[in-house]
């Protein structure tokens, strides 16, 4: 009898310890998004932690569709850009949240070579070509692959672009895990193969506004730190020039906390006339592939804090400068400076910049870009 009640005492004990353990996990739901015009099914994953962040995510364009973060008082806000239907996703297209490919950010002219192969991407933003063309990974259906609850909430979603899609060349077979952690860090990691040499540039494209969308703030008085000594300077339809700048002695010097708002108003500056505020690329600091802090963002009302940590050679830094009222989403309607991207990614054009380094991608190879969004507040 003694035997059998000690048993029992464990069992009960064991019971509690993983009740515990249950209760402080993340947690992933997944179900039913709406429908698309041509009646294809979005679902969607909501992944929990005990911090009581929130972050839900679809499969059309692999996509964030909101971040509920709470600030330091616990009060709980959105603090994405985006819609409330998945159809406003395409319907009003803004790369809100989206899985970006197969190459973010731009490429001159919509052309560059391979191995002595031209190609040529559709040229749709100002004469270059832009996030993957015309229809891009953030306008192709996803398929989710797995979900877990655990110690981090993830789910793991794939899309196979054509050989020849919007002009790139190989059969890419590409993913993305999104993780949500209870240390409240929230992982995203892209990878790809493909079966010839093609370029690929992986990233997301998330509007964030720590502030919260419901709060009337724009990010103008938020602090903002970068970690580069340089950046990449543009021309007047947004291609990077060549030379790695000096951020010293400009409004894109970061490396010491700065108050957003008077950067990009700056109109002293050809670069901010040019991206209308910060739309540029930054060199991240230390060495390309290894783990290290790239962004940090303070919202000084709510105390929300956001540090970004990257393995990607840059970051660009979007201040919405293109957001003039004409779309409207959650209830708002969205304008310059009501948010920041902070995008992992190799150089913008650096199919045709040698000196950037290398996108190319060979078959037997894996590309990865893997970044953290870290989550706190500021008491």
């Amino acid at each position: 009898m003694r035997t059998l009640a000690k048993l029992t005492l464990a069992l009960l004990a064991a019971g509690a310890g993983l009740g515990m353990s249950m209760a402080e996990a993340a947690d992933a739901k997944r179900a039913p998004f709406g429908k698309m015009a041509d009646g294809s099914a979005v679902e969607a994953v909501t992944l929990s932690n005990a911090k009581g962040t929130s972050i839900k995510l679809m499969t059309q364009g692999a996509t964030i569709v909101s971040i509920m973060l709470p600030d330091r008082n616990g009060n709980v806000d959105d603090v994405a850009l985006g819609f409330d239907t998945a159809a406003e996703y395409l319907a009003k297209p803004s790369y809100f949240g989206a899985s970006i490919g197969r190459y973010a950010n731009r490429i001159a002219k919509g052309k560059f070579s391979l191995d002595g192969n031209a190609y040529t991407l559709a040229a749709q933003n100002n004469g270059q070509a832009l996030h993957g063309g015309l229809k891009g990974f953030d306008k192709r259906m996803w398929k989710i692959d797995s979900v877990s609850s655990g110690a981090s909430a993830s789910v793991t979603m794939s899309y196979t672009s054509p050989d020849g899609e919007e002009g790139y060349p190989g059969t890419l077979k590409a993913t993305v895990t999104y993780s949500l952690s209870d240390a409240n860090e929230f992982t995203i990691t892209y990878s790809a193969t493909t079966d010839k040499p093609t370029v690929v540039n992986l990233t997301n494209h998330n509007f964030w506004n720590i502030a919260g969308l419901n709060s009337g703030r724009s990010i103008e008085g938020q602090m903002l730190t970068i970690h580069a000594g340089r950046f990449t300077p543009i021309d007047k339809v947004s291609i990077p020039t060549g030379p790695l700048a000096p951020v010293a002695g400009t409004p894109f010097d970061f490396r010491k906390p700065a108050i957003i708002g008077p950067r990009v108003r700056d109109g002293k500056d050809p670069q901010v006339q040019i991206g209308r505020g910060i739309d540029h690329n930054y060199v991240i600091d230390g060495a390309v592939g290894t783990m290290r802090p790239a962004v940090r963002v303070e919202d000084p009302v709510s105390g929300r804090v956001l540090e970004l940590v990257v393995e990607a050679p840059g970051v660009q830094v979007y201040t919405g400068n293109f957001l003039d009222g004409t779309v409207a989403g959650k209830g708002h309607v969205y304008r310059m400076t009501d948010a920041i991207a902070l995008e992992p990614q190799v150089f913008p054009d650096t199919p045709n910049h040698p000196a950037f380094g290398s996108a190319r991608l060979d078959p037997g190879k894996t590309y990865k870009n893997t970044f953290v969004y870290k989550f706190s507040v500021a008491k």
